[in-house]
């Protein structure tokens, strides 16, 4: 399901201009993990120490990691839900994933620690990186499995989203998989200072949901002069 994120071709690969980033730049001869290439698409679009916005993620810088690539909503604290998934996590989890919390990947033990990274992963903010293991089951083969977080800005300015990737390696078999925490590293980001809400104003580009039109208050009032 490598089209999640909208039509796209090779021919519509960008030259690093505007939000659309070719990752060939960043291989130096060799191929690099899913990983390494959305951090790497991710750090591109930094503005200084900014946080990238959601809006500013285009499908086709990433392009040849689709499949792995999710991104997250912040719903209330330590909760974050996928907005968006690609096709590997659904093989991962044994039935589709959007909406679903991120916590659904993980063992009951390791769910107080998701929480607690996905906060700090918003609030400081930070970039998160994990290696993960399957929870044993009598006739499942072993997995491990890799995954990172990267902060994004919402269209309103606060960081309540994230772009990830998850990658496994060994066979999943059927019926999804589960994981336990076996690392995991945080690296904070410089301080970004967030914006007032009534001044923020929502941009629709890229990932970017639609918004819908909203307007509040009194009917404003004109004043007409005339001459007598």
């Amino acid at each position: 399901m490598k089209t999640f994120f909208g039509g796209r071709s090779r021919a519509d690969r960008g030259d690093g201009a505007g939000n659309v980033i070719a990752m060939d730049r960043f291989r130096s001869g060799r191929t690099v993990s899913p990983l390494r290439q959305a951090e790497a698409y991710w750090s591109a679009l930094r503005v200084g120490d900014g946080v990238p916005r959601r809006s500013d993620i285009d499908p086709r810088g990433l392009e040849n990691i689709l499949e792995y690539t999710f991104i997250l909503e912040r719903i209330a604290p330590g909760v974050a839900r996928f907005r968006l998934a690609g096709s590997h996590l659904s093989e991962m989890a044994g039935m589709e994933v959007r909406g679903m919390p991120l916590t659904a990947f993980f063992t009951a033990a390791a769910r107080s620690e998701i929480g607690a990274t996905l906060e700090h992963v918003f609030d400081t903010p930070a970039i998160c990186e994990m290696s993960l293991r399957a929870e044993r089951r009598f006739t499942a083969p072993r997995v491990e499995a890799r995954m990172i977080l990267l902060p994004l800005q919402s269209d309103f300015g606060d960081v309540s989203r994230a772009l990830g990737i998850m990658i496994s390696d060994g066979p999943l078999g059927t019926g999804g998989r589960r994981f336990e925490i076996s690392e995991s590293v945080l690296r904070d980001l410089p301080e970004v200072a967030q914006p007032d809400a009534a001044s923020a104003a929502p941009q629709a580009a890229g990932f970017a949901a639609p918004q819908a039109d909203f307007v509040k208050g009194k009917p404003q009032l004109r004043l007409v002069s005339s001459e007598e």
